[in-house]
Parts: structure tokens; sequence; C-alpha cells
């Protein structure tokens, strides 16, 4: 049995090659946030009305916390989320 050898790089370092890795990774950091947001909205059969009410903001800065698309929510805001969902926000500076 013959086994494959890996002859080119990941793509973490095509990524990196290109200047794309930083946003790629926020990118995907953003959308496991808001999914995993989402679900706690579900768990506690919250509405993004009622959540915004909790966090005294408007519907539309709730919409754009929950956008996985949308990578510029500030600390603030994340924070409050937290808050009302009963969580606390850990954020880790980690080796690159």
């Amino acid at each position: 049995m013959s086994k494959k050898i890996h002859r080119g790089g990941d793509l973490r370092d095509f990524l990196a090659e290109q200047g794309l890795l930083a946003e790629v990774e926020a990118r995907a950091l953003k959308q496991a946030l808001a999914i995993q947001l989402e679900r706690l909205l579900q768990d506690q059969a919250l509405t993004k009305t009622q959540m915004a009410a909790r966090m005294k903001t408007s519907r539309a800065a709730v919409d754009r916390l929950l956008d996985a698309s949308n990578s510029s929510v500030t600390l603030n805001t994340l924070g409050k989320a937290a808050q009302v969902l009963g969580r606390k926000l850990k954020i880790e500076l980690v080796p690159a």
C-alpha cells in the first residue's frame, strides 16, 4: 500500500502568502460567535427585539451582532450581549 505524499502547503500558508489570513480568521471567528449567540437566543427563547431592549440598544445593533458577515462589532456590544445571555466574554491573546 502506497502512502500519498503531501506536496503543497496548507490553506493557512496560502492565505498568509496572499495577505488574507487575518481577515479570513476574523470572519470565521465572527461567524462562530454569531452562531453561538443565535443558539443562546433560541435556548433562552429570546427574540431579537427582547435582546435589544435588555441590552439597551437597537434591534439593528442586534442584527449586526448576529450577522456572520459583519465583523465590525465592538467589545462593548459583545459584553452587553454576553451579560444579557448570562455569559461572560473572554478574549485572549494567543501565540500566532
